[in-house]
């Protein structure tokens, strides 16, 4: 059996930054189609309408909610997706981390979401996160509602970790095959 020590809080900030970084390429690009699209149809129709809406702040408020709300779907569809496929977002990747469950066990997709929206508790003045640095198992709020733990994939010989039997797994021997006999006569 391996063992397998539980990330602490600097590399998985690390890891979050990374993501965070990727996110927001991501959300920039999808925000730069959205708005060329907007205003192309916007001014289509009436250019002067959507000048007077834009100094109107109810109407900008009105357009910010749905930006905000596809921001969090952008980050729980992120998170799920890659943590659910192999338990490792590219952040996580970089810094040589994986998702499991408390048991040792691949996170399921369902985990993976749950996990996800277990952000958003753990966003709560950052306390979620704060908290890996302090728990024993170096488990985030988000990680405590999902029943998982990030560990670093390097094995240890030590007992402070979460031990994983490994996959015994050999290939199949290849089957020797006589040449087939041929008749000289």
């Amino acid at each position: 059996m391996t063992t397998y020590r539980f990330a602490g809080f600097w590399r998985r900030f690390v890891a979050y930054m990374i993501d965070g970084f990727i996110i927001s390429v991501l959300f920039t690009f999808f925000m730069i189609i959205a708005t060329v699209a907007f205003i192309a149809g916007a001014l289509s129709n009436d250019g002067s309408r959507l000048m007077t809406n834009m100094l109107d702040p109810a109407w900008v408020g009105a357009l910010l909610a749905p930006i905000w709300v596809f921001s969090i779907i952008l980050n729980i569809a992120y998170f799920t997706y890659f943590h659910g496929s192999t338990g490792r977002t590219p952040g996580k990747s970089v810094m040589g981390l994986q998702v499991i469950s408390a048991q040792g066990t691949p996170v399921s997709y369902g985990i993976a979401f749950l996990r996800s929206v277990g952000y958003l508790v753990s966003n709560i003045l950052y306390l979620g996160f704060i908290w890996v640095a302090f728990d024993r198992r170096k488990q985030g709020w988000h990680d405590k509602i999902a029943g998982t733990v990030v560990i670093r994939r390097e094995s240890y010989e030590q007992s402070a970790g979460v031990s994983i039997a490994e996959p015994t797994w050999s290939p199949p021997k290849a089957q020797q095959t006589k040449p087939p006999e041929t008749n000289e006569n």
